[in-house]
């Protein structure tokens, strides 16, 4: 990679998270951690607002912002083969904001990369879920990003019926399968729901806060220590 498009991926990472670290920086450029801090106040002299010190992370400061960016032909065939397939599998919502955003993208390109990109022979034609689930999705991405709980009527795979009051925290997509990841009040446990087999979703009215031991990256730890004492065995 040449040292301007290092130095501009560089920025975009940044750009994209709220702290990162030499490690993780050096790892997603294939570079050391000590050419990332060279890179970085690199950067800084020339006025990039990147602040932070090694050994802690940087991040960028708010407002900061890059010229409008140019993509080639396979870059481009890249972005509408992400929206083609994923447009199914989104809620309606989420699909038709990424039609749209697709369409701004596709406009402005040069006219080489619009005929590549528009001429692209891969298509997902068939809905991969039904109107109910996709429906279901968008309103548990919505409670998930509010922080509302849900009362769910639940059907499992057995057929047995339940009805569970949640904290919706995140929605997974398993090839042929979204679930909601959740904690559940009844079980005062974390719990994977199929959205498929949800039979109605209510608001409570009740909001909830992240509390220790009950929040997306608990579960997420203790899904990773599973899956790492399964390849132990």
């Amino acid at each position: 990679m040449r040292r301007a498009d290092r130095l501009f991926e560089l920025v975009q990472l940044v750009r994209g998270r709220r702290l990162s670290t030499g490690d993780f920086l050096a790892e997603r450029l294939a570079v050391s951690v000590r050419t990332v801090y060279r890179d970085v106040s690199d950067l800084q002299a020339q006025g990039v607002p990147i602040e932070g010190e090694a050994g802690v992370g940087y991040r960028m400061r708010a407002g900061y912002d890059l010229p409008p960016l140019m993509f080639g032909a396979e870059e481009a065939k890249a972005l509408v083969a992400s929206v083609r397939l994923a447009q199914p599998r989104l809620d309606p919502e989420l699909a038709q904001r990424a039609e749209a955003a697709l369409s701004k993208i596709v406009a402005v390109l040069p006219a080489p990369a619009r005929a590549a990109a528009e001429s692209l022979a891969l298509y997902a034609p068939v809905p991969a879920f039904d109107a109910a689930t996709r429906e279901h999705l968008l309103t548990l991405r919505h409670a998930a990003e509010s922080r509302a709980k849900l009362r769910l009527r639940y059907v499992d795979l057995q057929g047995r019926a339940s009805v569970r009051v949640v904290r919706p925290l995140g929605c997974f997509l398993w090839d042929a399968a979204w679930t909601l990841a959740a904690w559940c009040e009844l079980r005062k446990d974390f719990r994977n729901f199929r959205v498929d087999r949800i039979a109605s979703i209510k608001p409570t009215g009740a909001r909830f806060r992240d509390e220790p031991g009950r929040t997306l990256a608990d579960l997420c730890r203790i899904e990773e220590g599973r899956a790492g004492q399964r390849a132990a065995q």
